[in-house]
């Protein structure tokens, strides 16, 4: 059977797109191929749960203006379908009196945005979260928590419930262009269509030079390294509770997130992975590591940054280490207070001169829309993202 789209993973972002097309072209055929045994097993699954509100990303850039209307289209999205979420905002917190001067900028960029926020001072901060040390904070009303992975199957079951196809076990090893369609080689046999929307992920560069095309990146994994609060210790955290990032490095610090399932989550680490799957310390892949190496962008990346990374392998292999860095916000945490909690890893971009791509980026590449850099706030903004993806599908019908 030929499709009219096929969409390579069955993530958020690329379930979002399939949940769009269905919706604004009903009589078009559409099918998923996703190689894990259900949809939402990585980057979905397995992030801090945060719906984000647009306030860290330069203005004009299609993070800010995807993740302020992808956060509208989330919140209505799981109100409609009774998806679990709770807009309890956040607060982005100087420490330290030099931290100020970067915490006022996030408070300007968000501004430039639209985006709800104010500087409260250390008695409002503490107010707000009386454990928390702070001299000066951002509040951001809008931000809050949801559980990515049951929206992400809510839309699959829409896009079944529509008549439409969703393959697991199928992983994507060719892509060939031909007579005015597209072939997908995969290890549960051919899918054809006419438009692919490659949403692989940790994958994508590979699966866009597969199609063809050439992203000109390579995808680097990092593995976010979380603790959860013992239920003890809960009561340190009311909302998300943000330190103020470096700006010279694209994560936001290690930071505390309550769930919708009523835990509170700390972290994530950002230490490099030594597979792009490499949910743990020792999971090593050698042909993607040496792949890695012998990138250019990596090595320049590397010699610029060394001492932050090895500062951060050994916060990961120190739980005392990890937890001096949460205590710069929650100075009561004790080391029993922090439980293990499963990682994830984020697939970032890193060109040729060692920079990493600092927005989404989406490449069309004939009858193939190649999902490059969607990095977080990817998930917030899935929707529309997948609204935007949608519409590049539909001028090549």
């Amino acid at each position: 059977m030929k499709h009219e789209v096929a969409v390579i993973g069955g993530g958020i972002v690329g379930l979002a797109t399939a949940y769009y097309v269905t919706e604004k072209y009903p009589g078009r055929s559409v099918i998923v191929v996703e190689k894990e045994d259900d949809v939402a097993r990585h980057q979905t699954r397995h992030n801090s749960g945060v719906i984000h509100s647009g306030i860290y990303y330069r203005p004009g850039s299609l993070m800010a203006e995807n993740c302020r209307i992808g956060r509208d289209a989330l919140v209505d999205f799981c109100e409609r379908e009774h998806v679990a979420f709770d807009v309890c905002g956040k607060v982005i917190v100087a420490v330290e009196e030099q931290e100020r001067a970067v915490l006022r900028g996030i408070l300007e960029r968000g501004r430039a945005n639209g985006i709800r926020c104010e500087l409260i001072g250390a008695d409002a901060l503490r107010d707000r979260e009386p454990y928390c040390a702070g001299i000066e904070a951002v509040l951001v009303p809008d931000a809050g928590i949801v559980d990515f992975a049951a929206m992400a199957r809510r839309m699959a079951e829409i896009v079944v419930g529509r008549g439409h196809a969703i393959r697991t076990r199928s992983e994507v090893v060719g892509i060939v262009s031909r007579n005015a369609a597209v072939f997908l080689e995969t290890t549960t046999g051919p899918v054809e269509a006419d438009v692919v929307v490659n949403c692989g992920g940790l994958y994508a560069d590979r699966l866009a030079r597969m199609s063809g095309a050439e992203p000109g990146v390579l995808i680097v994994p990092f593995r976010g390294e979380y603790y959860e609060l013992h239920e003890s210790a809960r009561h340190l955290c009311r909302h998300l509770i943000y330190p103020v990032p470096d700006p010279e490095y694209p994560f936001l610090g290690v930071h505390f997130t309550p769930t919708v399932d009523g835990r509170v989550e700390c972290g994530p680490s950002a230490v490099m992975a030594f597979a792009r799957e490499g949910y743990r310390f020792g999971s090593i892949n050698y042909g993607e590591l040496m792949e890695a190496i012998r990138f250019k962008g990596f090595r320049r990346l590397a010699a610029r940054n060394w001492k932050r990374g090895v500062a951060e392998i050994f916060q990961s292999l120190s739980k005392r280490r990890y937890l001096s860095a949460a205590r710069r916000l929650l100075p009561e945490l004790g080391v029993d207070d922090l439980l293990p909690s499963p990682s994830g890893v984020r697939a970032l971009a890193l060109r040729p001169d060692g920079s990493f791509v600092d927005d989404f980026l989406i490449l069309e590449s004939g009858r193939v829309v190649n999902v490059c850099n969607a990095p977080s706030p990817a998930a917030t903004a899935a929707l529309n993202i997948g609204r935007l993806i949608g519409e590049k599908v539909a001028a090549r019908f």
